[in-house]
């Protein structure tokens, strides 16, 4: 979900890389390789690692574009019969349902490194896994020297006083009180999925919904965290590092059950450029390759051996790092397709209430 963003998103019009350099295989199938990703920093640092860097070794042209998401912009562009766009960066969710729908090309493994090459969350039927990211705890170390380390600890308003963040929704906040409650990672959607285990997360929620402040913008967290209105509060962790990094903060993160997610590249179904897609998508698949960008933009990457081309300190700040995934939850997007409409009228009941 990169339109929660780093800094504002940019008009990035159609061909602001499509000058200068020529020839290559999107230029022979009549317009030139387009990419769509999210926009602001984040594209910017994927323009310095990923989009230059594969023109350049390959005498290739791209053009640029961004987006907002909506599995609908994907789906009116298919149906117009005059989609522009081959490449795509997209959401679990998006991905789950585009394939499902028949919007993506089936993605061609052997033509980017093989599945074998990529960590196993990042493949699929229809796309390949570009980055990943975590929901994490966050607090103020200027305001709390001894931090939480858990979701219980998250609970715990007597041992650690003060307002918590959450996102407002039933997405990830029933996770996050099942886990609180002490429900191991690997059991959490078995219990979610049965009228028991949503109740149980319920009454947890209940034990802090005094305390609650709701957020509902990627960009609120790390506000509430410096203001001082929340103790803690759980975040994208992509922002909490931003605003160390750009804003003087001194955020800290316990990374114990962090719930995780990925984007993915898809290629459009039908697009003239998939053999450029798919060299592009190999390109960017190699582990050096993708070394590049963490250090820019804090999020992990998906080729396997990636990691060892990255600095302790840089690591450090990932979702990926082998401490913090550690007990990491992925987040089960067919779940939420199954259950998201039931599950939100119940909690906006509760919220209510």
């Amino acid at each position: 979900m990169l339109r929660r963003g780093f800094g504002a998103m940019l008009a990035l019009g159609v061909g602001l890389l499509g000058t200068g350099l020529s020839g290559g295989a999107a230029q022979a199938q009549g317009r030139d390789l387009t990419i769509v990703s999210w926009g602001g920093a984040y594209q910017d640092a994927q323009r310095e690692v990923f989009f230059r860097p594969w023109q350049q070794q390959g005498n290739a042209r791209l053009l640029e574009e961004t987006w907002d998401g909506g599995v609908g912009v994907l789906r009116a562009k298919i149906q117009s019969g005059a989609n522009n766009w081959d490449l795509v960066q997209v959401e679990s969710e998006e991905l789950l349902l585009g394939c499902e729908e028949g919007l993506f090309e089936k993605m061609d493994y052997a033509a980017i490194g093989g599945r074998e090459h990529y960590i196993p969350e990042a493949v699929s039927e229809c796309g390949v896994g570009n980055i990943l990211y975590s929901f994490v705890l966050a607090y103020d170390r200027a305001r709390m020297a001894n931090g939480p380390r858990s979701w219980a600890d998250f609970f715990d308003t007597a041992k650690f006083p003060g307002k918590r963040g959450l996102r407002r929704g039933p997405k990830v906040t029933l996770e996050i009180a099942l886990l609180a409650d002490g429900v191991a990672p690997g059991e959490v959607y078995k219990l979610l999925g049965t009228s028991a285990g949503v109740d149980r997360a319920f009454r947890k929620l209940d034990t802090l919904k005094q305390d609650i402040i709701w957020w509902e913008r990627g960009s609120q967290p790390p506000q509430l965290l410096a203001s001082g209105e929340v103790a803690m509060t759980n975040a994208y962790n992509g922002r909490i590092s931003a605003a160390n990094q750009n804003d003087g903060r001194n955020f800290g993160i316990a990374w114990s059950g962090n719930v995780f997610t990925l984007d993915s590249w898809v290629i459009m179904k039908g697009s003239p450029n998939k053999a450029a897609a798919l060299d592009f998508l190999k390109f960017v698949g190699q582990p050096n390759v993708q070394a590049g960008l963490p250090p820019r933009i804090p999020y992990g990457v998906t080729a396997k051996g990636a990691n060892a081309n990255l600095a302790p300190a840089v690591l450090a700040n990932l979702p990926t790092a082998p401490e913090n995934a550690e007990g990491a939850l992925q987040l089960n997007d067919q779940f939420w397709l199954d259950n998201l409409d039931k599950l939100n009228q119940r909690f906006n009941n509760w919220v209510s209430r």
